[in-house]
């Protein structure tokens, strides 16, 4: 089996989480038995010695040629949105998209992304800080704020720190199914998949109150039961607390409904059946808890922007291009 090549973007100022995340996710020696080989490598506009955020000093084997022979190019958080990458950088991308390559931009990485003109017309995200000045910057992208990855054809990018690892997370998961994503986020101790169009960040902190630690046995029990048809009055009663106190702990705690939350945990689990099984899209429907298929594919159509059917067909088609 043919390995797949990431080449990593490093630059003065690069932050050392985001310059080691895809390293971790994809070829760290944490990867579960059967994980598929990746050859991670680091490359700079020139080979040298560069300094990461936190000041320790880094020596970069690679220079952006790199680029070329790489099936997937990833730009860490760049050190200032108001800074245009150099133009040797922005030619290499945009060789690097003509050649059909999977190009990322973690956090702010995206305005280097757009700085090359990639994202043009494309939806894209960014680190939630940085908002205004991306949208002020690159006007003509369709600029999605508050989630935490969105893919656009070759183009992917994130919003900030740990959402890093869930777009890696995705990445490996869209490639090689959704049991091989799962088990390297066990071996990274990290939940094993999280929606791109989730919110970045959640507005209130959660209180430090005794029903607090119930959240998560909630959480845990309706994942175990999502073939029933739960509601916010089911879940309320299992926590122990009223339909009003929940409704807005929950809030808190996920940024997010309690059906808006059910419906992305059933598309979740959805794909998991898709990838690995071949029972029909009816039984699939009422094994999640859609209760119909029509319910399944609406969901499909808005979390995805696809049908049950047709991403078992593009996952079964990735799945032997990228074997």
């Amino acid at each position: 089996m043919s390995a797949v090549h990431v080449a990593v973007l490093a630059f003065e100022g690069v932050s050392l989480f985001q310059l080691t995340v895809p390293g971790v996710v994809f070829g760290a020696t944490l990867a579960p038995p059967g994980f598929p080989r990746h050859d991670v490598r680091y490359c700079a506009l020139a080979p040298g010695r560069i300094r990461s955020d936190l000041g320790l000093e880094i020596e970069v084997p690679d220079g952006l040629d790199a680029m070329r022979d790489a099936d997937v190019i990833i730009v860490p958080a760049w050190s200032d949105p108001e800074l245009r990458a150099p133009d040797a950088l922005v030619e290499a991308l945009q060789q690097a998209h003509a050649r059909g390559k999977l190009i990322v931009g973690l956090c702010l990485g995206a305005f280097v992304l757009g700085d090359a003109g990639l994202l043009d017309g494309r939806k894209a995200t960014t680190h939630w800080v940085a908002r205004e000045a991306f949208a002020r910057r690159f006007p003509t992208t369709d600029f999605r704020p508050d989630v935490l990855y969105v893919e656009d054809g070759n183009i992917v990018t994130s919003a900030g720190t740990v959402a890093a690892i869930d777009c890696c997370l995705n990445l490996v998961r869209e490639r090689h199914g959704a049991d091989v994503a799962n088990r390297m986020a066990r071996m990274l101790v990290t939940p094993p998949h999280r929606q791109g169009g989730q919110a970045q960040y959640i507005e209130k902190p959660i209180a430090l109150l005794p029903c607090q630690s119930r959240l998560p046995d909630v959480l845990e029990w309706a994942l175990e039961h999502l073939s029933e048809p739960l509601t916010v009055d089911t879940l309320a009663d299992v926590a122990r607390m009223s339909r009003r106190s929940f409704t807005r702990r929950f809030r808190e705690a996920t940024g997010t409904t309690v059906t808006k939350w059910l419906n992305a945990q059933r598309v979740d689990k959805a794909q998991q059946l898709l990838e690995s099984t071949d029972l029909p899209v009816e039984h699939i429907a009422h094994e999640v808890g859609f209760g119909t298929p029509l319910s399944m594919r609406q969901q499909f159509a808005e979390q995805l922007g696809t049908s049950p059917s047709d991403y078992r067909r593009t996952f079964c088609n990735t799945r032997r291009a990228h074997p």
